[in-house]
């Protein structure tokens, strides 16, 4: 067999073979020693990634932390940005085994595995966003997006979290998420944990978004009944 014919085999196979990647939505259910059951989501974007912890019943909100993640071979080396139970922890790297499969990842030496929710599909909105702006009574309010004081949304092809921290003083702002749906020029948020309020859970909020060059703009009313208009920019 030629050389040629040899090197067309092997970059034949090794396009036909699809490295697994973690982007998507991804579920364990976890109990604690007193009986109450967790539900953990990690959302992984392009860079950036998401975990979460509420309770199943009530959607009371436990634990979140995230920030940039890399996976090299098994290898993931993850930099935290935010973090409820550690602000330490914040600003530091750490570097750990994953078995990941197309349904299934898990950490090496961990038994909580998590189940694979989507893969990015159907995902209008798929990715890692930060605020970049506001409009109030007709103006455009511009927001530094490189600024330490970030509010990030994260969405999957069905989920979606919102996390609003600041890396500098490593101070946790608020949180919340759920399920979302975008069907003619709507947007739906189903929130299933809401950090500040636990009464939210279970809101239903619809807006009008369009993209505009590229930028996410967001109107509707909050969860606090008030108007907005806000402006998100895919983040590099």
């Amino acid at each position: 067999m030629s050389k040629i014919i040899t090197t067309l085999i092997l970059i034949s196979v090794t396009l036909g073979m699809k490295a697994q990647s973690p982007i998507g939505a991804w579920e364990a259910l976890t109990t604690t020693e007193t009986g109450v059951q967790h539900r953990n989501i990690v959302i992984f974007a392009d860079y950036y990634q998401v975990l979460s912890v509420y309770e199943v019943e009530s959607g009371k909100f436990v634990h979140t932390n995230g920030g940039t993640w890399k996976l090299d071979g098994n290898v993931m080396t993850e930099k935290v940005e935010f973090h409820t139970d550690n602000a330490e922890k914040v600003g530091t790297q750490s570097v750990f085994e994953v078995k990941l499969t197309d349904n299934t990842i898990q950490v090496v030496g961990s038994d909580v595995k998590f189940k694979r929710i989507d893969d990015s599909s159907p995902g209008a909105l798929q990715g890692a966003w930060l605020m970049s702006g506001r409009v109030r009574d007709g103006k455009m309010l511009q927001r530094d997006t490189t600024r330490s004081r970030k509010t990030m949304k994260i969405l999957s092809g069905t989920r979606f979290q919102w996390i609003a921290y600041d890396t500098e003083t490593k101070e946790f702002k608020g949180t919340g998420g759920g399920t979302y749906s975008t069907e003619g020029g709507v947007y739906t948020e189903n929130i299933e944990f809401f950090s500040r309020d636990d009464s939210k859970t279970g809101l239903s909020l619809k807006f009008d978004y369009e993209l505009i060059d590229g930028n996410w703009h967001h109107k509707g009313l909050s969860s606090k009944g008030n108007p907005i208009h806000e402006i998100w920019s895919v983040r590099e």
